[in-house]
C-alpha cells in the first residue's frame, strides 16, 4: 500500500516537472524572440527613418530598390544630395558605426551573402589591404569585380544588367554605391574605410 502510495507520488511530481519544463521552454522561446526583435530594433536605433526603408526593402527581398535606397541612405548621412557630390575624401570620415548598420541590414536580409563585411572578406581573399587601397592598386579592385559578378570578359558590366536575387555571386550587392564618378580612386578608399572601420 505504502509503495503505491510512494510511486502515486513519484508519478505527480515527474508530470508537475514535466510542466514546468515546458513552461521554462516556452519562456525561453520567448526570451529568444524578444531578443531577436531586440536586435533589429537595435540596427534602426541611431535613426528610424534613415534605415526604416532599406530594412522594408530588403526584408521583401527587394535588393534593387535597396541598392538604390543604399545610396541615399549614404548620401543622407555625407549630407550630399548627390552620388556624384560624395569624394573619396568624405570616406575618409564616414562613420564606422552607419557603415555598421548599413552592412548588418544587408548580411541579415540576405542570409548572409551580401553585404559591406562579404565584399571586404572577397577583397581581402584576393589579396586586397591596406597597403593595395593606399597605393591605390587596381588590378585588386578588377580580381574582387570577377569574383563579385561585377566584370565579365575584362568588361565592368553595368548595374542593371546584374543579377538581383539571392542567386547573384555572393558579394554582389550593394553595387550601385560603388559605381562612383571618382571611378576606382573612390572605391580604394572605400576598401580602406571598411578595413579601418573592421567592418
Amino acid at each position: 500500500m505504502s509503495n503505491e502510495v510512494h510511486e502515486s507520488e513519484v508519478t505527480t511530481r515527474l508530470t508537475a516537472i514535466e510542466v514546468q519544463l515546458q513552461q521554462f521552454n516556452q519562456l525561453l522561446s520567448n526570451i529568444s524572440d524578444r531578443i531577436t526583435k531586440s536586435e533589429d530594433n537595435f540596427l534602426l536605433v541611431a535613426d528610424v527613418h534613415k534605415y526604416k526603408k532599406l530594412q522594408e526593402l530588403l526584408i521583401t527581398g527587394n535588393f534593387r530598390e535597396a541598392d538604390w535606397e543604399t545610396i541615399r541612405v549614404i548620401q543622407t548621412i555625407t549630407g550630399e544630395p548627390e552620388l556624384g557630390d560624395i569624394t573619396p575624401d568624405d570616406m575618409r570620415q564616414f562613420p564606422c558605426d552607419e557603415l555598421r548598420v548599413i552592412d548588418n541590414l544587408w548580411t541579415k536580409y540576405s542570409q548572409g551573402r551580401f553585404g559591406f563585411s562579404v565584399q571586404i572578406q572577397i577583397y581581402q581573399s584576393v589579396g586586397g589591404s591596406l597597403d593595395t587601397t593606399i597605393n591605390q592598386d587596381n588590378k585588386m579592385i578588377e580580381l574582387f569585380g570577377e569574383h563579385v559578378g561585377w566584370r565579365e570578359d575584362n568588361q565592368w558590366k553595368k548595374c542593371d544588367d546584374l543579377d538581383y536575387t539571392l542567386t547573384a555571386p555572393i558579394g554582389c550587392h550593394p553595387s550601385r554605391w560603388w559605381n562612383s564618378p571618382f571611378g576606382s580612386k573612390m572605391t580604394n578608399y572605400f576598401f580602406n574605410r571598411l578595413l579601418v572601420c573592421s567592418i
